[in-house]
């Protein structure tokens, strides 16, 4: 799977633009703060996705399944009393990277379409427990009652959604940071290579079994900090955020943005999701037929992503 094809000197400065501009956006959109932070989580899930799928080479289609338990444990832990945001992210964080690990067991062993089961199957049955147990997750009405503590003991939630955003940019940029140095480590190497080619991997003698399981628990547990910050920004779980439709929503994203590609989820974030506000803007009663349209056009257009698209455009540009 080739990288974007630019300069190593030259990335450094991209991915400083990059971030600078996404600290910028609410100066160009004071009154979609609330839009812009679930860009930036729904950017890290799609990273935490992009890391099974895209690196590891693990089919799944149930990823929501981490996304609603980190959501769900942040929530209850806010609404049972102890409200202080980090403490859900580490809690969040740790029953999502021991479900995923337990879960590896069964995922990484089976071939694609067992994977593909699995994972579906895991993703329906936590949604129905979830609906089942609506006196702790308040079912279809969703988890209520969360009020979150001032972060770091200053800042407060408020109405607007100053706090949220900054709170969300930190902790995403944070995470990125660490899924960025993990996939650059001697490991993140050995997932290329075991996603190329499973059998060569295992011919030099490469425990591929062992990382493809760290690997899917690691993912996991990015796509349970994911969740708890959305239930900690909008102090509020709903049960879609465990459902099936949630991880074909951030599948969507992921092609959109280019698989693979270290930046391909939070780019694929930032389109699908301000393309999605402006359809439903424009055309509330038929805005979905336009963005399936639109995500038709990007995929036929832009084989591997816009990623894939803007690796494409810098090779043919470059020098000969």
């Amino acid at each position: 799977m080739k990288a974007l094809a630019i300069p190593r000197a030259r990335l450094p400065w991209l991915e400083a633009l990059f971030w600078l501009a996404l600290a910028c956006s609410p100066l160009l959109m004071p009154d979609k703060l609330t839009l812009l932070s679930q860009i930036l989580i729904f950017g890290l899930f799609a990273v935490s996705l992009d890391m099974a799928l895209g690196y590891a080479g693990i089919l799944t289609v149930g990823h929501a399944a981490f996304f609603g338990m980190g959501a769900y444990a942040a929530g209850l832990l806010a609404r049972h009393g102890w409200a202080e945001p980090f403490s859900g992210l580490l809690l969040a964080l740790v029953v999502c990277a021991l479900l995923g690990y337990l879960l590896s067991y069964l995922v990484v062993r089976g071939a694609d379409l067992t994977r593909l089961m699995i994972t579906i199957g895991v993703c329906v049955l936590l949604a129905e427990l979830a609906n089942r147990l609506s006196g702790v997750t308040g079912g279809t009405d969703g988890l209520q009652g969360i009020e979150m503590r001032p972060v770091l003991g200053r800042f407060e939630f408020d109405l607007w959604g100053r706090t949220a955003f900054w709170y969300g940019f930190g902790v995403v940029l944070a995470m990125f940071l660490l899924v960025r140095r993990v996939l650059h480590s001697p490991f993140g190497l050995a997932l290329r290579g075991i996603h190329d080619s499973r059998k060569r991997m295992l011919a030099i003698g490469s425990p591929v079994q062992a990382r493809l399981r760290l690997a899917y628990c690691f993912s996991a547990a990015v796509a349970g900090v994911a969740g708890a910050l959305l239930a900690q920004t909008t102090q509020f779980v709903g049960i879609e955020s465990i459902g099936f439709n949630r991880s074909a929503e951030v599948l969507i994203i992921l092609v959109l943005g280019g698989a693979g590609r270290l930046y391909g989820g939070m780019v694929g974030a930032i389109v699908y999701m301000l393309v999605h506000d402006a359809f439903a803007d424009m055309n509330p009663q038929f805005w979905m037929f336009w963005l399936g349209i639109f995500l038709i056009a990007a995929v036929m257009l832009g084989r591997g992503g816009i990623m894939g698209m803007l690796s494409r455009l810098v090779a043919t540009k470059g020098p000969q």
